[in-house]
């Protein structure tokens, strides 16, 4: 029985260790890039829960203004996630791509947010906005 308690023990230890391992706190990872494709991409997005990719236009003050694309996210590691864009981005332009959770809206899988809302909204954890800012070339 001493073995068989131990051998749960290193199981459940195990698995732990293993998960703690594999889990990312949320962030963005992207750089600069051309757009004219009408197209945003991540390089690597890590959500806490299935949500949005969601970008707004910013400039020098870094502060989230209007959105002008987003696109799903898993909870979990999301590669190269690309959100098509609903208006002309110049080159030159800053966009912040943020991480928005998927709650409070009317709908799932319907994103909602508009600017200063609470349905679809950032994630902060500790208090801070997860995103990255890049300027379009």
């Amino acid at each position: 029985m001493k073995i068989l308690n131990a051998f749960a023990a290193l199981t459940l230890t195990a698995g732990s260790a293993f998960a703690a391992a594999h889990a990312m706190a949320p962030m963005v990872e992207a750089s600069d890039q051309d757009v004219s494709n009408g197209i945003v991409s991540a390089d690597l997005v890590a959500a806490g829960e299935n949500g949005w990719l969601v970008v707004h236009r910013t400039d020098a003050d870094m502060k989230p203004g209007p959105v002008v694309g987003h696109a799903p996210l898993r909870a979990g590691k999301n590669q190269d996630v690309a959100a098509i864009l609903t208006e002309e981005v110049k080159s030159g332009d800053m966009l912040m791509l943020m991480v928005h959770s998927e709650s409070g809206g009317m709908k799932t899988g319907i994103f909602e947010y508009t600017l200063g809302a609470k349905e679809d909204g950032p994630v902060k954890p500790d208090g801070n906005l997860v995103m990255k800012v890049i300027t379009v070339q």
